[in-house]
């Protein structure tokens, strides 16, 4: 069993770093189409500055609302480098 998680883990971790925006589709959607749990503005209708500006925005404690908590925690340790990598796989 302990193999199985460690595997699980292990496998989850490198899905997440070859795809950076892997862990926001449960709650963004996989082409950021949703309201992330109801209250979110819709990420993919962003322009690519007003996203990478939400994301330094959560990590320095200067943007957001109902979700700020949440996001602070999924952005932490994030380089400008992934955020743009992230603005370019969701936003057209």
């Amino acid at each position: 069993m302990k193999k199985i998680i460690i595997a699980t883990t292990i496998l989850a971790a490198t899905c997440a770093f070859a795809n950076p925006y892997a862990k926001c589709v449960s709650c963004h959607g996989a082409n950021g189409e949703k309201v992330a749990l109801g209250k979110s503005k819709i990420i993919k209708d962003m322009t690519k500055a007003d996203f990478v500006a939400a994301l330094k925005g959560y990590q320095d404690g200067t943007y957001g609302g109902a979700q700020k908590g949440l996001m602070v925690g999924q952005v932490k340790g994030m380089d400008e480098a992934t955020m743009n990598e992230i603005a370019d796989l969701i936003i057209k």
